[in-house]
């Protein structure tokens, strides 16, 4: 399968949605699969994978809803309280749902950056994997050596680090960021997604090869077959359309083999996924 790795959706509510800055306006409205799913076709996409954006578990009933009514969603990676001494009980209500596939939490807006390392986060970290689903890492540079931590205290957990960990494309500069992505990739058990940068950026004043440095890193760090892309639809509007900022990624691709970017578009998602 073609696999855009990386797709959001939401009903708008202001209090719901309170990490919208004024200038997101164009994603403050309502953003559901009907809007996407031409999209996904245009680039030949056969689906996608949905992530929470919310922690609550309701957010987690909702997209799993969705994907019940539009079988283009292959997965969700829903969010449930690790913390929670009823997280097991909480990930038993959703592991039964064919597309209910892992796990976030939005670590970066977190106060403590330790927090992934406390005794209660690991230990839903542990049911999660006990239930055979993926966590991804959402997180700053700031945190990718803490990250690596977590990961190392659980080389069985498969992970994946989302936006590849948020590289400080606006600043130009690689480092320390491509030393610590590239200490963090030699994790077996770490994926690459290839995702949201154009956020991070000026949305107005941005050109593909800005990303090439931060791109090349990533797939010499992780190699194509554990990297994934995503659109990050619909926060990918603010700063270019769908087809601009998908065509970035196919076209730094365009390099590889038909095979590679076979797993770099959808091999590595379905694999790590489960899909």
């Amino acid at each position: 399968m073609r696999i855009d790795a990386h797709v959001r959706f939401w009903r708008y509510h202001p209090a719901e949605h309170q990490w919208m800055s004024p200038e997101m306006q164009p994603v403050q409205r309502d953003c559901l699969p009907e809007e996407v799913e031409p999209l996904l076709a245009s680039r030949d996409f056969d689906g996608c994978v949905a992530l929470q954006s919310r922690h609550k578990l309701v957010e987690t009933r909702f997209l799993l809803e969705l994907a019940d009514h539009h079988p283009f969603i292959a997965g969700v990676v829903g969010w449930v309280d690790l913390r929670s001494p009823r997280v097991a009980a909480q990930l038993d209500e959703f592991v039964v749902h064919p597309k209910f596939k892992g796990v976030r939490h939005i670590l970066h807006d977190e106060p403590d950056d330790e927090l992934m390392l406390g005794e209660d986060f690991r230990r839903g970290i542990a049911e999660t994997g006990a239930r055979g689903l993926s966590y991804d890492l959402l997180v700053y540079v700031a945190h990718l050596p803490v990250a690596t931590q977590l990961v190392d205290a659980f080389p069985n957990q498969r992970f994946v680090i989302d936006h590849i960990g948020k590289p400080l494309v606006q600043n130009r500069l690689l480092s320390p960021w491509q030393e610590r992505i590239r200490e963090l990739a030699k994790r077996e058990n770490v994926v690459g997604k290839i995702s949201g940068l154009m956020t991070e950026v000026d949305w107005n004043a941005w050109r593909p090869d800005d990303f090439t440095p931060y791109l090349e890193v990533a797939l010499d760090a992780f190699g194509p077959d554990r990297l994934m892309i995503g659109s990050d639809w619909p926060m990918c509007n603010l700063s270019g359309d769908y087809e601009r900022v998908t065509g970035v990624w196919l076209d730094f691709i365009s390099r590889l083999s038909p095979e590679e970017q076979a797993q770099v578009c959808g091999g590595v998602a379905e694999r790590v996924y489960r899909l």
